[in-house]
């Protein structure tokens, strides 16, 4: 989503990256990652850890850049609407050699939903809906109970990574250390980076039944923040950083330079308009205009860097149910009747003005989620101030903007990027329910047409919801409640490294192989 931290990292086994030409591959060596901010948590269930938390946690199942469901700490599953029974693998360790049972991966479920810990990672992968977890060590089973239907079971508690005993009993150990099941351990945390995590021995269960020890896999993957694309890119043409994800114009001067490519789908400027109480976007006819006004195309020019395509959905193009809605359903066209007819009108100096109040915005972006953004978000205010808007543009920091939206509250628009999330019940704590710190719904966003449809949606089945999927989309549209910009990609590169992506463009840490 628009905040959940990701570096270049992933836990998914998928399709394997374009390569160009490489040599042999070199023995035991370092791997260097670029991300683009600070991780300050590690905790895979925080809000910056979770990006991090594939290189030293399995979870249960994988999901493929084609979007098939493949075994990880499960071998097999079964699910229906309310419940989801895994069996677990035999012969999984921890890191610290604790063998890992299935009471010890109902116990770290658990801790990951009680909303006490308001983990927003964590919150951002898990159903929306409260579930309890239940285990049988001796068959070696995990059963997940839901209190409602939930129609993608698997694809949310599966997907979450599970934390050993060890990291359960001190949880505050978690924020700079590991404890898990994965194939690296983090070994080396400073403030600001790098950070290190080193191969372990012995992993055999990852996915398609990936171990380490193979030739040519780093023995350590050091991430270096890198906050400019620019800086990156030069990174990358020099041998600086081995693996780097770019989604802005700097990609273009890395075409023919025989770096390994995967292009990962996305959502950019996925823009959010702040409804809290009091604040001028809580008014829908504002809203409505607001966005019925602006050049989507120009929008979409400039948020790819050239010619652009406006973002059809809210997810990227390759996720579950996803649909050519937006065109049809955003407002366009009359933006200063629905103004005036809201109560708004122009005062000697230009400016809109209603109940002797002038109609401020504060804008927000962040370059760390986007080169492009800020640029988008200039376009917008040039437009609303045609309007007669007094805008306040601000580009943030990424640690600011996340304290803008979970913390003070001082935004009114805020524009962002996405890759995903690949369902669209992803999308739920964003839409609805409570707002920080209770939940994730940090524009104040109340639409009771979608929270109809999604209940709806929830009791059908994962390949027959698709449709009211999409109505609930449409009304998200339809009250201006959130802004698509562009469809796009980023683009995983690696310099004399090969990789595997999966479902996002998550780098596969078990498929990195390093070559002279």
């Amino acid at each position: 989503m628009l905040v959940a931290a990701s570096a270049l990292v992933g836990g998914c086994h998928g399709g394997d990256a374009r390569p160009a030409a490489h040599s042999p591959v070199i023995m035991d060596g370092i791997v260097r990652v670029a991300t683009a901010f600070e991780i300050p948590d590690f905790h895979p269930y925080s809000q910056f850890g979770s990006g991090a938390a594939q290189y030293a946690y399995d979870p249960l199942v994988h999901v493929t850049s084609g979007g098939e469901v493949v075994p990880g700490l499960a071998t097999s599953w079964r699910a229906a609407s309310r419940s989801a029974d895994f069996t677990l693998r035999r012969g999984v360790t921890c890191s610290d050699g604790t063998v890992l049972k299935a009471s010890d991966v109902a116990r770290s479920l658990t801790h990951a939903a009680d909303p006490r810990n308001r983990f927003a990672g964590a919150r951002s992968t898990l159903p929306s809906v409260p579930f309890t977890v239940t285990a049988d060590d001796k068959a070696g089973t995990v059963s997940v109970r839901m209190s409602s239907p939930y129609s993608f079971v698997v694809r949310s508690v599966g997907m979450l990574p599970v934390v050993c005993p060890a990291g359960l009993e001190d949880p505050r150990s978690l924020a700079r250390s590991t404890s898990g099941t994965g194939p690296y351990v983090l070994s080396s945390y400073r403030s600001g980076g790098p950070y290190v995590f080193v191969r372990r021995k012995g992993y055999a269960w990852g996915p398609g039944g990936a171990r380490t020890g193979v030739r040519g896999q780093p023995q350590r993957i050091v991430l270096s923040v890198v906050s400019q694309e620019s800086t990156a890119a030069n990174l990358l043409l020099t041998g600086g950083v081995n693996l780097a994800r770019l989604t802005g114009p700097d990609r273009a001067r890395l075409v023919g330079h025989g770096l390994t490519t995967a292009d990962v789908p996305a959502v950019v400027g996925l823009t959010f308009f702040n409804q809290r109480r009091g604040r001028p976007l809580s008014d829908p006819a504002v809203r409505r205009a607001l966005v019925a006004a602006l050049d989507r195309q120009g929008l979409a020019n400039v948020a790819v860097g050239g010619s652009g395509r406006p973002a059809a959905d809210l997810t990227a193009a390759d996720a579950v149910c996803h649909g050519d809605l937006a065109a049809a359903h955003l407002p366009s066209g009359g933006a200063l009747r629905t103004l005036r007819e809201a109560g708004w009108t122009k005062g000697a100096d230009g400016a809109l003005v209603k109940d002797g109040r002038p109609l401020r915005l504060r804008v927000i972006s962040s370059p760390d989620l986007g080169s492009t953004l800020p640029s988008v978000g200039e376009l917008m205010a040039a437009t609303w101030e045609g309007l007669g808007v007094r805008v306040d543009l601000v580009s943030e920091s990424l640690n600011a903007l996340v304290s803008a939206l979970y913390r003070d509250g001082n935004f009114d628009v805020v524009v962002g990027t996405s890759p995903g999330p690949s369902l669209p019940a992803g999308l739920i704590p964003y839409l609805s329910g409570p707002p920080p710190a209770r939940g994730l719904n940090f524009a104040h966003v109340t639409n009771p047409a979608y929270d109809r449809l999604v209940a709806q949606a929830l009791r059908e089945s994962e390949e027959a919801s698709c449709p009211t999927w999409k109505r609930a989309t449409a009304e998200v549209f339809r009250a201006a409640d959130a802004l698509p910009v562009a469809d796009g990609a980023s683009t995983v590169y690696g310099y004399r490294t090969t990789f595997s992506t999966g479902s996002g463009g998550e780098v596969v840490p078990t498929s990195i192989r390093l070559h002279r």
